[in-house]
């Protein structure tokens, strides 16, 4: 009971950080596809202007699902990491390129070094969800099974191709949502139009994405195909459709801000519905929860400190996230910094 209280709460800190960073991968990838220094400046200072406040804050969810990973369940840990340490790795350079280069970007006073650290930051923010997909693709399709070896056959198979697309796909159908929302609150009426119809075409590529993932799940891992098309499965993948459909209505007006909750709902219920499918195994159909999962010891300690974190650090994050929805949070400009360094008694 135990281990599977743990396997869930690792699932749903997985959607958190799938629809949290997705959103911040999703407006690199708007970045990456502004077009040259003139035509992509308005879309860029947008994307600078809403990201600014938070980006950071979504790596949490990240460091979560790993301490979650190693500690409840050492054995998935392990075949996890082992059978897809190079995608996880590139994933992780991604993760610092793209830090570095968005943190970067705006202090550098030459074009020529905001034009790298713009470009470092783009491109990380479109190969780091694919990597991350197509490592998830992995585990979904069973191939990262104990004792697995590291072959690109375990990450680089058709499934993992589609799960790493798949993942690019629905970041950019995130960072559109989120930004045709930041457009309405910063009164931008051009940019409402030019994210808008960024989130609807993300979604049509999203579905059809997902159809012929779907079909490469039938193929190739019939156990997670059978339970996505019955049951629980298949009627979290009904909600979260009619959660996408409800976005492409809500962006269109403007209630744009409601769609930030459709769209996360969306792709968090895809998830879920993914979890519930892979029931009762973490790996399909060689590594279950219980087979995987930690000392009794450590999963109760584990569900302790979980608890405390939530108590701790979830009002914060709430809080955190519902000022920057409001527009209540605002990045420091250059002035703010100066104005800070100047002795007390300077005027």
């Amino acid at each position: 009971m135990t281990a599977t209280v743990a396997a869930w709460i690792l699932l749903l800190v997985t959607a958190a950080y799938a629809c949290g960073g997705g959103v911040d991968y999703g407006a690199g990838f708007w970045d990456l596809t502004a077009g040259g220094t003139r035509r992509g400046r308005r879309p860029r200072d947008l994307i600078d202007h809403a990201m600014e406040p938070v980006w950071e804050v979504n790596n949490v969810w990240l460091i979560f699902v790993l301490v979650l990973m190693w500690t409840g369940f050492p054995v998935f840990f392990e075949a996890v990491f082992s059978a897809m340490w190079l995608p996880l790795a590139l994933a992780a350079v991604g993760l610092v390129l793209r830090g570095a280069g968005f943190a970067l970007r705006k202090p550098s006073r030459r074009l020529a070094q905001r034009r790298f650290f713009g470009a470092v930051f783009a491109v990380a923010s479109l190969l780091t969800p694919f990597f991350l997909g197509a490592a998830v693709g992995g585990v979904a399709s069973g191939r990262a099974a104990p004792g697995t070896p590291a072959t690109a056959h375990v990450w680089a198979s058709t499934t993992s191709v589609v799960a790493g697309l798949l993942a690019v796909a629905a970041t950019a159908f995130l960072g559109a949502v989120f930004l045709t929302a930041d457009a309405h609150r910063f009164d931008a009426p051009d940019m409402v139009v030019y994210f808008r119809r960024r989130a609807w075409c993300s979604l049509a590529v999203v579905a059809v994405l997902a159809l012929i993932g779907l079909a490469e799940t039938r193929d190739h891992t019939s156990y997670v195909y059978d339970r996505l098309t019955h049951g629980l499965g298949l009627l979290l993948v009904v909600l979260a459709a009619v959660a996408a459909a409800a976005t492409a209505w809500l962006v269109a007006g403007r209630a744009a801000g409601w769609a930030r909750f459709t769209s996360v709902a969306a792709v968090a219920l895809v998830i879920a519905g993914w979890g519930a499918a892979q029931r009762p195994y973490l790996v399909p159909t060689s590594l279950t929860v219980q087979q995987a999962a930690g000392a009794p010891a450590s999963l109760h300690w584990l569900l302790i400190v979980t608890g405390v974190a939530v108590v701790l650090v979830g009002p914060a994050l709430v809080v955190l996230y519902r000022l920057d929805t409001r527009g209540l949070l605002e990045a420091q400009t250059d002035a703010d910094v100066e104005g800070g360094a100047r002795p007390s008694g300077e005027s």
